[in-house]
């Protein structure tokens, strides 16, 4: 009994393992290897035979029927298992046909009696032709081809990485795409350069395979007729005729399936770029074109008509081609018919547009975007990202980057335009404009080189930089020699997001700022009772607000805002003196967002004589200071300021004017009239924690 116990309990772990796939992948394999070193009956070498035959035709539907290659991401090493599948049962057939040769046809198996009687019809010379024939097709024809797309496949994949890397991350930090996305296209970039990679390699064992095939065939012909002739007193002939057919059986047998895998292969790596399953993509592009089928049906039909021709088999072709052709052109009649049919209808259902009142011509768009009739076909493109979409992104970046929620944008169009032109009106009055190619891509070099690719030379609208516009079939070479490529519709984006944050301070209006005090959390609200309007405005918080953007400073942190406006308006009523109050208050935040990549603040400080300077040409007192110097020596400072900073620009460096508090506001009123961009901080703005370097000093 216990003995008993112990047997099922032994099975029971045995079934619970087998149960795992990773400990029935490893069993299989172990059997596998242990075909190559023990003999195998006839009756087991018939079950591995068909279980080759039909993992070969299960891998070729597969093939088939997905619609990207990385579906099918574990092609190369199922590849090497059926390989190795194949080779162990080569050499389980040659020990039988050696063995038991003699014997008949039937000493070997059933399996490679039937394919050398079926296949061969008795005639061994028939079976090495057709041995050789299948050969030459896998291994000259099928494997050849599919092992050279792998290659190139795998050489422009890994070339363009770099330049989908840098797409990716361009998406990312415009907005148009979300972290987990952007993660998941890294992910499948990295997938596709290993899969085509290891496809690369995989190609050879399909190879080598065919090669060793041949090489088993040789070896269980010779050794089978001397074994036959020297050990079981067969004759010359009877030899012959006996292990020639056993062998060329086998070979058929295992070339076969290789044969269907090799085929499965080459239908895999062919399948780049197309988003569809084989069926879909060959039946929808070949029946796409009535014309073309019915052009083949005129062609089938003159072919019947030669003299000597048989008739009825391209008569037949004809007739049939003919008939699918009148089909497939009055299907694709009828579907325009009712395309046609349901736009009628709805624009029949369209109400008919009131007419506006006088009082809607007041109204002002904050943010209008004008397009020429060239430019319309952005809105709705099909094939790429629609304009539309990626502005609606914009809005929820901005809003995550500096706490502004930015208005709607309306798109119109102006017939009065230039066709390829855009315009970005703020509050009616233009802000950018720019020329674009709907159907072409802008490349830009971000070395400052120029661009050695064909295409119209322009400008880049939003910073006025060198670019190009190129065919979009160049946008993989522009891609692999390291080139930004940006299409149509992120040109406008990326202009239409300077526009707004060179304009933020106008665009945050007095309703959108009560807006953003109504939304602080709850735990927030009381700060907010506290503060407005018994110390200061919605009005005064507005100019607060906009004279933080109007320096491109987030305001997302409002509750850090509202505290330091509350404490500064224990001593100040001046808005500008709040503000650098609550600069000082914002220290971390600047600070992290001047920090270079290097991970420091490059500095360019004033000196000692010019701090003086400026605050010796302060006059007025209290709350009413204003700045009064010379021009000349306005001037020279310009001058300065330009040189340095034009200097550093040269050399890659983007500094920060570091200047003393008092004297900030006044500095950046004058260094924003010349040099807009450039960031002025005072040393109060400066984070304790944050790592600065000097680079000069004006």
């Amino acid at each position: 009994m216990d003995g008993a116990a112990a047997v099922r309990a032994a099975f029971g772990r045995l079934g619970s393992a087998m149960r795992r796939g990773d400990v029935a992948l490893a069993l299989g394999v172990i059997m596998i290897l242990a075909v190559l070193i023990l003999p195998l009956p006839p009756w087991a070498l018939d079950i591995g035979l068909s279980l080759s035959i039909t993992i070969a035709v299960l891998i070729l539907m597969v093939s088939i029927l997905i619609e990207k290659p990385l579906q099918f991401s574990s092609f190369p090493t199922v590849l090497l298992i059926t390989t190795l599948i194949r080779l162990a049962l080569n050499l389980a057939s040659t020990r039988l046909i050696l063995s038991h040769g003699h014997e008949g046809v039937e000493g070997a198996g059933r399996v490679i009696a039937a394919f050398s009687g079926f296949i061969m019809s008795g005639n061994f010379v028939i079976g090495i032709i057709v041995f050789a024939i299948l050969v030459i097709v896998n291994f000259v024809v099928i494997t050849k081809g599919s092992t050279r797309i792998a290659e190139v496949a795998a050489r422009f994949t890994l070339d363009a990485m770099p330049g989908k890397q840098m797409a990716i991350d361009a998406d990312l930090s415009a907005g148009l795409v979300d972290e987990p996305t952007a993660r998941k296209r890294r992910s499948e970039l990295e997938q596709e350069s290993a899969f085509f990679g290891a496809m690369d390699g995989a190609s050879k064992f399909v190879r080598g395979d065919a090669v060793a095939g041949l090489m088993i065939v040789a070896i269980n012909i010779i050794g089978g007729m001397i074994i036959g002739m020297a050990q079981n007193g067969l004759t010359f002939l009877q030899a012959a005729d006996v292990y020639t057919k056993l062998t060329v059986g086998d070979g058929l047998v295992t070339q076969v399936p290789a044969l269907v895998v090799s085929v499965s292969a080459g239908m895999l790596v062919t399948k780049a770029g197309v988003q569809e399953s084989v069926d879909q993509a060959l039946f929808g592009q070949l029946a796409g074109y009535p014309r073309a089928v019915g052009m083949a049906a005129g062609l089938m039909t003159l072919m019947a008509l030669v003299p000597n021709m048989p008739f009825l088999p391209f008569a037949t072709l004809g007739a049939g081609m003919g008939v699918a052709a009148y089909l497939l052109d009055r299907k694709k009649r009828d579907v325009a018919d009712k395309e046609e049919e349901v736009q009628e209808a709805q624009a029949m259902q369209q109400a008919p547009v009131p007419e506006e009142p006088i009082s809607s011509a007041l109204r002002i768009d904050h943010v209008r975007l004008e397009l020429g009739y060239g430019l319309l076909q952005l809105i709705n493109n099909p094939k790429g990202q629609r304009l539309t979409d990626q502005i609606k992104s914009l809005r929820r970046a901005i809003a995550a980057e500096m706490g502004f929620v930015m208005p709607s944008v309306r798109i119109q169009d102006n017939m009065q335009l230039p066709a390829n032109t855009y315009i970005v009106h703020v509050k009616e009055v233009e802000a950018g404009r720019g020329d674009l190619r709907p159907n072409m891509l802008l490349i830009m070099d971000p070395r400052g080189e120029d661009i050695t690719l064909p295409g119209e030379k322009t400008r880049e609208p939003t910073f006025g930089l060198p670019a190009l516009w190129i065919d979009p079939t160049g946008r993989e070479e522009a891609l692999f020699r390291g080139y930004t490529v940006v299409d149509p519709p992120t040109v406008i984006t990326t202009h239409l997001t300077e526009v707004i944050k060179d304009n933020m301070s106008e665009l945050l209006s007095h309703a959108e700022t009560q807006k953003l005090l109504d939304e602080l959390d709850k735990e927030h609200q009381k700060l907010v009772g506290e503060l407005i309007p018994s110390q200061m405005t919605v009005g005064g918080l507005q100019r607060v607000l906009q004279n933080l953007l109007g320096e491109r400073v987030s305001i997302r942190d409002l509750p850090t805002i509202l505290e330091g406006i509350a404490e500064a308006c224990g001593h100040t009523r001046n808005v500008t003196m709040i503000t650098e109050h609550v600069r000082a208050r914002l220290a971390r935040q600047i600070s992290d967002a001047n920090t270079a990549p290097q991970g420091f603040i490059p500095l360019i400080t004033l000196s000692p004589e010019w701090e003086q300077a400026f605050a010796e040409s302060l006059v007025g007192s209290g709350e009413e200071k204003q700045i009064s110097m010379a021009p000349s020596q306005l001037q020279d400072f310009i001058t300065r300021v330009r040189q340095t900073f034009e200097r550093f620009a040269m050399q890659g460096e983007t500094p920060i004017l570091l200047v003393s508090p008092m004297v900030r506001p006044y500095v950046r009123s004058i260094v924003e009239r010349f040099r807009p961009m450039t960031v002025v901080m005072s040393q109060s703005e400066i984070h304790p924690k944050a790592r600065i370097k000097t680079l000069g000093q004006i």
